[in-house]
């Protein structure tokens, strides 16, 4: 052993790299030998066991004369990284997956598991910023001014319908409700400006009116000595700006938008601007009852006024939420009043317990997501240009990205907007709190979120349509777009008719029917069953039922049931093509194919572990007690590993590096072995538990299922090779290293793994090796056949000269022509005898008898020749 060349086994720890790679070995020759195909004891995926593991591998290739190193620059870290960076934004757009199989899977599994991150991080955050806390603050304070009733007429604030309504409001559940100055027991309340003892005022209350002026419209000239002043409903080019009244304080002082700083509001009659009139209270209630008597006494409101606003904001430490309260009474040029309301209960200090902070945390996540999938569809665009606009999913993306940037920006400008309020209010304590343009962009911001959460959960679908179930809601609409168009148009023209015949004859009676917007509405809600039938017939005796008739007739029997057919016959067409289509992959599949892999991996590994400890009880040949390296390199040799498995094993157990295991070396090799052995064998079995699956311990041995053999097993069973169940779908020979699913043990060195591969690569050697031998046999009989036709033809023309040259008695010219005639027909006879082409195309590539059977062509041709000599020398 000394005399071979052989490295140390010091430096031979090296043999076995990170990545499971032997160059040099057996199997390394073989993949160079057919393009690389890992299929012996190579998978990509499958390291070694323990046992067969070092700490580095130096990927150099020992020739006999020289030593060739192999660097591989695309697995550099720069190389890497960027690899990396870029799978980071690998989408199905992005990519080629339609003829990699693999590749998409593994870009949809992955798009969508990031998809759905972001999801739960989108919907954390946005059910962070409510709770059903703001239903029950908005519900007690809206009860508390809307529902309380007046002293004399027991009226609300809802039902309110004259100017004194406003007066009765104000003066009593308006400040019974603003100033809660004492116990029930009747003691006096220590600390003041709270509602409900609970919600803090901020600042003091304002009321605001906004008038039109006298000649805003014009009289009848009938009517002009009767009636000498007139105001017209509210228009901003009407709007009264001149003093009245007392003539000084802004109740009576015109102040426009821009010194109140205050914004417009949209009522249930008009628009109206942010200026006017305005009245602050007082910080108690008497304060606030001598005012409002003042304004009493004083006509604050008169035939002009066309709206009045009560503003104030409370705030409520318990639940961190503020409340914006806007209480309108509009009076329209008809006479009378109608009363609208809004409470808004936002959160607008957002950042104060640990859930706020945690939402804050989900907020910045939020913000790394949107500038991921920023980067993604710009990289979507570049390389689809316009096409990437006509997906409507692609869309989508956009839209949500434009919402969750907006939506940043507000929350950003609110923060900064709340603190420069609150910082303004706490050194005017007595001034009024303008918190209204704030809550209404908030509204809008939480309205922007829920968009974008909404838009997100219907984006889902472009992760999950390689399902083609999950595809069906899309198709239908897709396949019945132009029928659907077609049914709209119809559908439009009749719904608008009705909608304008129920506004003219019920829009004067009838609140649902009193705008030509209300009665489209009020039409949808009669589809879904919503409607009082009795408040049209009251309007209308005869038009009342005959109009309900007539629309329930054409809209509900017969345009609903056009619209339902045709739904329901295009998703029976969908549903029809989609039972003929296979899915795009299944999901089940995929996790079955890695958890088979999974069973093989550690199967492997285990029938690994066994072979050692096979050859660590029979290679001590001599019995010696002691194993040297060449014993263990025949042992191990006859079971298929190549010389550098083998000395990478032999290198981990050598201690002292003599070439030689010695019986406490062996001791500890076989300690370990078991011990790995019995650690894989209990993952085996754990996995197996977990999918419900029998168990199997130590060595595995499955029963083969009742079907034909294949060429392959019958070719095993020949030569007494175990072949275990093959569960597996059949994979082509490049996957067979990598993703067989045919379990066996080693028999004689060679698993049922290892002999599949190797038979396919027989099978293709000797396909390729039979048609190059069938060639030359060709060649062969041809050529053959040739040399014994030109043998025939010369001894054939040796016979015709002699017999010429013996025709004694004959005429010299008789002879010439019979010799030309003879020639002639000898030529002839060779251009048309086909005993060469019959002899190429009846021989047999390996047959003996075929080549016999072509030794004997022409014998008619001798037979021939020598009854023409007789005939002649007659």
């Amino acid at each position: 052993m000394a005399g071979r060349n052989r490295p140390s086994s010091a430096s031979s720890r090296q043999a076995w790299s990170d990545d499971g790679s032997r160059p040099g070995s057996r199997q390394a020759n073989l993949d160079s030998s057919y393009g690389g195909d890992a299929g012996f004891r190579e998978d990509a995926d499958l390291g070694p066991p323990a046992a067969m593991e070092s700490d580095n591998y130096v990927d150099t290739v020992r020739l006999p004369e020289e030593e060739v190193v192999v660097r591989d620059n695309s697995n550099g870290c720069w190389a890497k990284f960027k690899r990396g960076l870029r799978s980071l934004w690998a989408t199905r757009q992005t990519e080629d997956t339609e003829h990699d199989r693999e590749l998409h899977v593994k870009t949809s599994l992955r798009e969508l598991i990031i998809y759905v991150i972001f999801l739960v991080d989108l919907c954390i955050l946005t059910f962070g910023m409510t709770s059903e806390t703001f239903y029950y603050y908005t519900k007690v304070m809206s009860e508390l001014f809307l529902d309380g009733q007046y002293a004399d007429t027991k009226n609300t604030f809802r039902g309110s319908t004259t100017m004194m309504d406003f007066w009765r409001f104000t003066e009593g559940p308006m400040s019974d409700g603003l100033y809660w100055e004492n116990w029930y027991n009747g003691e006096n309340v220590t600390d003041t400006g709270f509602i409900f003892y609970e919600n803090k005022l901020l600042g003091v209350p304002r009321m605001r009116q906004i008038k039109v002026r006298n000649d805003s419209c014009e009289v009848h000239t009938d009517f002009q000595n009767e009636i000498k002043v007139c105001y017209d409903a509210y228009a901003e080019s009407i709007e009264d700006t001149n003093s009245f009244g007392k003539m000084n304080g802004t109740a009576w002082v015109y102040q426009d938008e821009d010194a109140l700083d205050g914004s417009g509001h949209t009522g249930l009659i008009s628009s109206y601007k942010g200026g006017g009139f305005v009245q602050k209270l007082g910080s108690t209630k008497a304060e606030t009852k001598a005012i409002l008597e003042d304004l009493k006494q004083n006509l604050w409101l008169d035939r002009g006024t066309r709206a009045v606003f009560v503003d104030f904001t409370v705030y409520n430490a318990n639940i961190n939420l503020f409340c914006v309260v806007r209480l309108t009474l509009e009076f329209p040029a008809t006479g009378g009043a109608i009363p609208s309301w809004h409470f808004r209960t936002v959160k607008l200090i957002r950042y104060v317990t640990l859930s706020d902070y945690f939402v804050l945390g989900c907020e910045g996540i939020f913000v790394l997501f949107i500038l991921y999938y920023m980067i993604e569809e710009a990289i979507e665009i570049k390389k689809h240009k316009c096409g990437y606009f006509k997906s409507f999913t692609n869309l989508l993306d956009i839209l949500v990205i434009v919402i969750s940037i907006i939506c940043m920006a507000f929350n950003v400008y609110r923060t900064v907007a709340v603190g420069n309020v609150l910082e303004g209010l706490l050194a005017s304590p007595d001034e009024f709190a303008d918190f209204e343009f704030l809550s209404f962009w908030q509204v809008q911001f939480n309205n922007g979120i829920a968009m974008a959460v909404f838009f997100a959960w219907v984006k889902i679908f472009k992760y999950i349509s390689f399902n083609k179930t999950m595809t069906q809601l899309s198709s239908t609409l897709a396949n019945c777009g132009k029928d659907l168009a077609g049914f709209s148009v119809m559908f439009i023209i009749i719904f608008v008719a009705f909608g304008q015949l129920g506004y003219l004859i019920f829009g004067t009676q009838v609140r649902d029917f009193r705008s030509f917007y209300d009665s489209l509405l009020t039409l949808f809600r009669i589809v879904l069953g919503d409607f009082d039938f009795h408040e049209l017939e009251a309007a209308n005796r005869f038009l009342g039922p005959v109009y309900f008739m007539l629309y329930v007739f054409f809209v509900f029997f017969v345009l609903l049931n056009m619209f339902l057919a045709i739904i329901n016959d295009t998703y029976s067409e969908v549903k029809a093509d989609l039972s003929t289509q296979e899915n795009e992959f299944e999901m089940g599949d995929y996790f079955k194919k890695g958890y088979d892999k999974m069973l093989e991996k550690l199967k492997l590994k285990r029938d690994k572990i066994l072979d050692i400890q096979s050859a660590l009880a029979s290679a001590d040949a001599n019995n010696d007690k002691q194993i040297d390296y060449e014993e263990w390199r025949q042992d191990l040799k006859d079971r298929g590993y190549a010389d550098s498995e083998i000395e990478a094993v032999f290198a981990k157990y050598d201690l002292n590096n003599d070439r030689m295991l010695d019986a406490e070396e062996m001791r500890k090799m076989q300690e370990e072995l078991e011990g790995q052995r019995v650690a894989v064998d209990q993952e085996y079995d754990k996995i197996q538990d977990k999918n419900d699956r029998p168990k199997s311990s130590g060595r595995e041995t499955r029963t083969r299922s009742a079907r034909p053999k294949s060429r392959q097993e019958k070719r095993a069973s020949r030569l007494g090779i175990g072949v275990g169940d093959d569960s597996g779908d059949d994979s082509d020979d490049e996957d067979s290293g990598s993703r067989s699913t045919r379990g066996g043990r080693f028999v004689n060195g060679v698993s049922y793994e290892e002999f599949t591969v190797l038979s396919r690569r027989v099978d293709r050697m000797e396909h390729s090796i039979g048609s190059i031998v069938s060639k030359i046999d060709a060649v062969l009989v041809k050529l053959e056949a040739m040399e014994k036709a030109k043998l025939k033809r010369r001894e054939t023309m040796g016979k015709i000269l002699d017999s010429i040259t013996e025709s004694d008695g004959v005429h010299d010219e008789d002879k010439r022509d019979q010799m030309e005639k003879l020639v002639r027909e000898e030529l002839e006879r060779w251009d048309s005898e086909p005993s060469i082409q019959n002899s190429v195309r009846g021989a047999s590539p390996s047959g003996s008898a075929g080549t016999r059977q072509r030794g004997r062509p022409g014998s008619g041709v001798n037979t021939d020749l020598l009854d023409r000599e007789n005939s002649s020398n007659v």
